[in-house]
């Protein structure tokens, strides 16, 4: 029901700063939550960053006070604002979007994600 696209991702230096993209399409009633999650090689997948449809948000340990989650609800677009990165922020970056539907219900939807590499 939903396509889900990340953007923004590239190659930054450690103490700079990078803005991520999600962008939902698709067919759907509302948008629940939209999510960051991350995944370094080798490990599973982190939880980074999520925001309601009333704008609440809340974060990872890991992230917390250095990454925002803001939206744009006439876009279906979240961002993910990314400050003083380190070289333990590289991973893919994978955006996540539950979405409400009356014939599916509540689901899932992911991206494919955007390559974050923090590197001097």
């Amino acid at each position: 029901q939903v396509q889900v696209v990340e953007s923004g991702g590239g190659l930054v230096q450690p103490g700079g700063s990078l803005r991520l993209s999600c962008a939902a399409s698709g067919t759907f009633f509302k948008i629940n939550v939209m999510a960051w999650y991350r995944q370094a090689p080798g490990k599973q997948r982190e939880f980074v960053a999520r925001i309601t449809s009333a704008g609440s948000t809340n974060y990872g340990s890991s992230v917390e006070g250095r990454f925002t989650i803001s939206r744009d609800i006439a876009k279906n677009t979240a961002y993910l604002q990314m400050n003083s990165l380190n070289v333990d922020d590289t991973a893919v970056y994978y955006c996540n979007t539950n979405a409400y539907w009356w014939t599916t219900g509540s689901q899932d939807y992911w991206g494919q994600g955007t390559q974050v590499t923090v590197s001097s």
